[in-house]
């Protein structure tokens, strides 16, 4: 861990916040002093994903806890949003160091250019010696504002920077065997595969009542980055300068899988399907097992409301989802080409026809 040269670091709402809702002006400092000199003097990258938006707008909004309702949900995090970039650029200005706010959703990064949008902007920060404070666009997104509190985003971002290193931060320092406040149970030092998380109790909710995530999304984040090639370190945010350090501290995910292509794993991860084609045998064999473009011969139905562009997945004639990608077609249009092949329907319909429903560059596949 000490050789990570770029690291991004994750931090959720119960570790900056009050229960009641506000920015702890003290544990954001005590957390920025910590990323600040885990740069090394800028020999080092940091990348900060960093949840707090909706809790830091509960106080000024005189909500006492987090709200059921998007739309509330949204107005908090549109008032809180501000209040996070404000602390965090004021407390990195202690130590001279500037900070650039890049709020992110699902969409920006599974579309190729926005994808490469994101990438650039993200290192240009880096190479300019500014931290990226990165954050859901939770003013603006619906299924993205319960995507697992910034865990899961972390990974991906993870992947997106080409990070050596994941450090996830939370209010338990590490992942147990159990119930962490009941006797008995015991820290894991170390996962290096799924087998090692067999019997393990996972919760999912945070004590703080501020947060949406907590052990389960944490471990999903961790699982992502790992088959990434990313190793993860889960622990406690008061621990946080040990973590990165290279000292011995909270549990330890090793890189089981090595890096792909970035926008895919967004693709796979991050995306909400907006409809589905069922495909015959032989187009499931063609994409799943000689990894080929779907094309318009090999659909059986298609489901959903969609546009061109919008990812959606691809099921057997079980129904089961085979695999997820970028439709090049409007669901309307779908039906048109049901069967036919690509000269056929180019002869008919125009050059614009003579192609992919859903090319194998736009194509992740899903576990069966």
């Amino acid at each position: 861990m000490t050789g990570a040269r770029r690291i991004v670091v994750k931090v959720g709402s119960s570790s900056l916040t009050t229960a009641e809702g506000g920015l702890d002006a003290d544990r954001v400092d005590a957390l920025v002093d910590v990323l600040a000199a885990g740069r090394d003097g800028g020999e080092r990258d940091i990348v900060l994903v960093s949840s707090g938006a909706i809790a830091a707008g509960l106080a000024p909004l005189g909500l006492r806890r987090r709200p059921r309702d998007l739309a509330r949900q949204q107005a908090a995090a549109s008032v809180g949003q501000g209040l996070l970039v404000a602390r965090y650029t004021a407390s990195f200005a202690r130590h001279g160091v500037r900070v650039g706010q890049v709020l992110l959703t699902a969409d920006d990064t599974s579309r190729r250019a926005h994808h490469r949008n994101a990438a650039r902007t993200l290192d240009k920060l880096l190479a300019m010696g500014a931290v990226p404070v990165v954050n859901e666009n939770d003013t603006v997104a619906t299924d993205e504002i319960r995507f697992g509190d910034n865990d899961r985003l972390a990974a991906l971002v993870a992947h997106l920077v080409h990070a050596d290193l994941l450090v996830l931060l939370s209010d338990v320092d590490g992942l147990y065997d159990g119930d962490p406040s009941r006797p008995g149970t015991s820290r894991l030092d170390e996962v290096r595969g799924p087998e090692d998380l067999a019997g393990v109790e996972i919760g999912s909710a945070g004590r703080a009542g501020v947060g949406t995530g907590g052990m389960v999304t944490k471990v999903e984040a961790a699982r992502i980055a790992a088959e990434a090639g990313i190793p993860v370190v889960l622990t406690s945010a008061s621990q946080a300068a040990d973590a990165l350090k290279g000292r011995d501290t909270g549990t330890l995910f090793h890189a089981t899988g090595s890096r792909s292509a970035d926008r895919l794993l967004w693709l796979q991860h991050a995306s909400a399907p907006q409809g589905s084609l069922t495909l015959d045998d032989g187009a499931v064999r063609a994409v799943v097992e000689r990894r080929k473009s779907l094309l318009p011969a090999g659909i059986a139905g298609v489901e959903g409301e969609f546009q061109a562009g919008d990812p959606v997945e691809l099921k057997d004639a079980e129904g089961h989802a085979v695999a997820r990608g970028l439709v090049n077609f409007d669901a309307r249009e779908i039906p048109l080409l049901i069967g036919r092949s690509t000269r056929e329907l180019a002869r008919e319909l125009g050059p614009a026809y003579e192609r992919e429903v859903v090319h194998r560059d736009d194509l992740v596949l899903l576990r069966r």
